[in-house]
């Protein structure tokens, strides 16, 4: 039977923290009950569902690219970085890649992109989920090394909360200054 890689990526739409990739291999169909787009989940079913799809799948990884090469590369190839990145540290190679969205990137193995994939592939639902439960711990981590910032609730998107804490403690390291909200709180009276 061949074995189908699914991916997503998450963080896309952030001004701090990684974008963050996952890959999961699976051996035709994976049958865990309630997969489906992340962001449609609580964190408590993803993390739920997070063990049995590690416990479940032939193979997985997870691949990440920080904020200085998001701001240096751009997020659209971060993100396509970031799933290279998890490829290449899989234990197991698939024979096919379906990958949310409408970008392939450069991997050496037959693929392709999937629009809507993260709920309607069971393999990129799969992959979905890890991504998000990956980089929400990676941001628990941010807001212990940056308090004031409260990324552990709002996970470095750009929300009121967000823009209003970067206003008064200007960007953090984990800060993407090559996003606008980021650019226009580094200067004073532009915030």
């Amino acid at each position: 039977m061949a074995l189908i890689a699914g991916f997503d990526e998450v963080g896309r739409g952030c001004i701090a923290g990684p974008v963050v990739a996952a890959v999961v291999v699976i051996d035709g169909h994976l049958h865990i009950e309630g997969l489906t787009d992340s962001k449609k989940l609580t964190p408590q079913r993803r993390e739920k569902l997070a063990r049995a799809i590690r416990s479940n799948a032939v193979a997985f990884a997870i691949g990440r690219a920080d904020a200085s090469e998001i701001d240096r590369i751009n997020i659209l190839e971060a993100s396509l970085l970031a799933m290279r990145r998890a490829f290449n540290a899989l234990s197991v190679k698939p024979d096919l890649a379906l990958v949310d969205g409408n970008r392939y990137p450069e991997l050496p193995c037959p693929g392709k992109a999937v629009i809507g994939g993260d709920a309607s592939v069971p393999a990129i639902s799969a992959a979905s989920i890890l991504a998000k439960v990956f980089r929400d711990r990676e941001m628990e981590i941010l807001d212990s090394l940056y308090p004031g910032y409260d990324f552990v609730l709002h996970k470095g998107y750009p929300t009121s909360l967000h823009t209003s804490r970067l206003r008064e403690l200007g960007p953090s390291p984990g800060h993407r200054r090559s996003f606008a909200p980021v650019r226009r709180a580094s200067v004073p009276g532009l915030g």
